[in-house]
């Protein structure tokens, strides 16, 4: 029989689009599981970090576009560098971004050049519907919308890190890895750590937004989170007590005590007879709260003011005085964290807030019984 002859396994492989065996075998070891990296925990942790980094970021960006834009739904997925063009079969925009503190390290974020269209057509005053192609004022409008996403992002991740975290002005580049075109952007690894979210702006945008970790900076932010978690736990758990420190011995001599003189005591008086009763207290039972139909119907049409507070937070004249437009002011709460719903100044329930008909809402989640409502507005 000839030996360049195929083989039945050979010709079956071939109909089916999958290459000749060895080369099946080839590209199976050149994939790697993301499992053989990071365990489960790892993944849950550097997926966590994204969603709060990109869901401030989403804030950001809702503001620069005047529309509603959510990033949302990470998944975490292991890239060869083989597996670009696999993995980026469109043109796409690259931007890497450098932390200059808190970290040392970069990824890169990539977006698809359609949608950086649209993002650059509505950072420059249009509406989004016709998009023109990418030119120098448009590369620029993106490099802005992603330098403010970033800066939003730092900020999250100076929360949740406990340290202040901030990133240099992003570098953009054009991406058509199918061409070749702006591959030197992509930093020299082998392998990545990729995190995708869907991106959606409006009606305009439904797609993705990636960002490529090295495989040792993506440990290091899961390593420091592990740890920021644990030093929380530990000072809630059990808080430093300072013991009290042991006296040392004086090594100069102290002078000997002056005598005391005893004091001279009086004769003793023979107490007065004196005729005491016991006091009697009327008996005080807790008021009930009423709530009478007919006497609520009353009240039912007083108007009240209703507040969602998103969260506080403190500063000193010098701060407000230096505020201007842009400025970024940070609350006491997360990103994600229940808001509270007040009735004329009075904390009454918790909720989330969602977004309804492009108009904020507040969706509740928790809330005060009624009598507990009652009294709180009966006090205020």
């Amino acid at each position: 029989m000839n030996s360049n002859m195929l083989s039945q396994d050979e010709i079956d492989a071939l109909l089916n689009g999958g290459g000749m065996p060895d080369e099946q075998e080839d590209s199976k070891s050149s994939q790697k599981d993301i499992n053989d990296f990071f365990s489960e925990m790892e993944q849950d942790a550097i997926g966590e970090i994204g969603n709060i980094s990109f869901g401030s970021s989403a804030t950001a960006l809702s503001t620069l576009l005047n529309q509603k834009v959510q990033i949302t739904t990470p998944t975490v997925s292991l890239v060869n560098r083989q597996q670009l063009a696999d993995e980026f079969p469109h043109p796409y925009v690259s931007i890497q971004v450098y932390y200059t503190e808190g970290f040392t390290g970069s990824n890169i974020l990539v977006i698809k050049q359609s949608d950086a269209s649209i993002i650059a057509d509505l950072m420059i005053g249009g509406d989004g519907s016709n998009p023109q192609d990418l030119g120098e004022i448009q590369i620029s409008a993106v490099q802005e919308a992603m330098n403010q996403m970033m800066g939003s992002a730092a900020t999250s991740m100076s929360t949740v890190f406990n340290k202040k975290v901030d990133i240099s002005p992003p570098a953009i580049d054009l991406l058509n890895v199918q061409e070749g075109k702006g591959t030197e952007s992509i930093l020299e690894e082998e392998l990545f750590l990729k995190v995708s979210f869907r991106l959606t702006v409006g009606n305009l945008i439904d797609s993705q937004i990636m960002q490529l970790l090295p495989i040792e900076f993506a440990r290091e932010l899961i390593d420091q989170l592990m740890h920021t978690e644990e030093q929380v736990v530990e000072e809630v758990v059990a808080p430093s007590q300072e013991e009290p420190k042991p006296q040392k011995p004086s090594t100069q001599s102290e002078p000997a005590p002056a005598p005391v003189t005893p004091p001279q005591t009086e004769p003793k008086k023979e107490p007065k007879q004196v005729n005491a009763k016991p006091v009697e207290f009327a008996s005080f039972e807790p008021q009930q709260v009423h709530t009478d139909v007919s006497n609520l119907d009353m009240l039912l049409d007083i108007p009240l003011t209703v507040t969602v507070e998103l969260g506080r937070t403190k500063r000193s004249i010098e701060k407000i005085l230096e505020l201007s437009t842009g400025s970024i002011i940070e609350l006491d709460k997360l990103a994600g964290e229940p808001v509270d719903i007040l009735i004329n100044n009075k904390k009454v329930a918790k909720g989330e807030v969602v977004v309804i008909d492009e108009n904020f809402g507040v969706r509740v989640t928790d809330i005060l019984s009624q009598s507990e409502r009652l009294n709180k507005i009966n006090n205020s």
